[in-house]
């Protein structure tokens, strides 16, 4: 597998050249100041891999080349994004980048309610608490009919939150659902958004009336439109799970277990049309055996993100160890080095330690968390490779 480090470009307080030196092979990038819909130009799309080839490195993913929205849900603008889509594409290929990650989570990417989660080492980690999601969902947008969602005993510990949450608790979980997890991710929540709430239940009031079976349909006239472009250039698209996996805010998620999976690559069978296998999103879902979906998707799998997560019955769950956990990465690192040796491979979603703590990193995107998980990835390649070799 390829050692391959999300990096936001030139901006970035983690350099190229520290990169380098820890051993990172491939850079994981965007042009992230394009806004979501524009073209990407073949000019600043070799300005940026001129730039990473010249720190001795090479553009090895696009993550991501962003669907709009208004693709999601099939807005009226919905041709002519998809062309702008198809003629990045054309320049990623030109270029030579032949890996483009992207995901068809509705409104909101991935969610936790707490950004620093206090570990018993000292250190800090991303954490999923479905009560207080179900606050945020029921008290704070106030999404009609959201109670309807949840179970009679976790609506009775959401009712029973709402008598000591405080006003400063309320600012958190807005901050850290909306804004800051989102800010970096979703051009939704770029810049200064004065009223995040209200932003965000415009957004949701797009998909009225958009199921799962409907947002499938789209997804599958996305895909009917651009693999052509991609089969063209030698691209692989690889769709990522939703994180969690599972519906959330009245909203449908796709891209959930094995049988959304399947449902996808059938959708348009074309081996450009592939999975990012992120075993952090599919393992904190209880319903899903993260080794048998290695298995049976490797052919199929273009890009990894290793990262692993604990899972409570009550559906709390918390990033884990990169050794531990659901996501059994030393099993999946034996998986895709037999199946699929040659796949780009990140760590994702590494702890806040040490001197990260002082520095204003993305959420999950710590400089000494992520560089101690590649350590240990890295162990695992070389002993799972000693093993294969022997």
């Amino acid at each position: 597998m390829e050692k391959t480090w999300r990096w936001f470009g030139k901006k970035d307080p983690i350099s190229l050249d520290m990169l380098r030196q820890i051993g990172v092979e491939g850079i994981v990038t965007a042009l992230h100041d394009v806004p979501n819909g524009e073209i990407w130009t073949l000019e600043a799309i070799n300005d940026l891999k001129g730039y990473i080839e010249n720190a001795g490195l090479h553009w090895s993913v696009v993550e991501s080349l962003p669907v709009s929205e208004s693709i999601k849900y099939a807005g009226v603008d919905r041709g002519k994004l998809i062309e702008n889509y198809k003629i990045s594409l054309n320049n990623l290929g030109k270029a030579g980048i032949k890996t483009v990650c992207y995901n068809f989570m509705p409104v909101i990417d991935w969610i936790r309610t707490d950004l620093h989660r206090k570990l018993e080492d000292g250190t800090y980690t991303l954490y999923f608490d479905k009560i207080r999601f179900a606050y945020f969902d029921c008290y704070i947008l106030n999404r009609t009919g959201a109670e309807k969602d949840y179970s009679v005993e976790e609506m009775k510990l959401v009712n029973e939150l709402d008598k000591t949450i405080t006003s400063a608790e309320k600012d958190d979980l807005i901050q850290t659902i909306i804004v800051k997890t989102q800010g970096f991710v979703n051009e939704n929540f770029k810049g200064n958004v004065q009223k995040p709430v209200e932003l965000f239940n415009q957004l949701l009031a797009l998909y009225k009336g958009v199921d799962k079976t409907q947002l499938r349909e789209n997804l599958k006239f996305f895909l009917s439109s651009v693999i052509p472009t991609a089969e063209e250039h030698g691209i692989n698209l690889c769709v990522h799970p939703d994180d969690p996996p599972s519906a959330v805010l009245g909203l449908p998620r796709i891209v959930t277990n094995a049988e959304d999976i399947d449902w996808i690559l059938n959708a348009v069978d074309s081996p450009n049309n592939g999975l990012t296998f992120c075993a952090g999103s599919l393992s904190s879902g209880l319903h899903n055996n993260v080794t048998e979906l290695a298995s049976r998707f490797a052919k199929r799998t273009h890009f990894v993100h290793l990262r692993s997560t604990d899972v409570s019955e009550a559906g709390n769950f918390i990033e884990a160890s990169h050794l531990e956990g659901r996501g059994h990465l030393i099993e999946l690192v034996r998986i895709f080095e037999r199946e699929n040796p040659t796949l780009p491979m990140r760590v994702d979603h590494g702890k806040l330690m040490l001197d990260d703590v002082n520095k204003s990193y993305n959420p999950g995107y710590s400089f000494l968390g992520r560089m101690y998980a590649l350590a240990q990835l890295s162990g695992i390649i070389a002993t799972v490779r000693n093993e294969m070799m022997k």
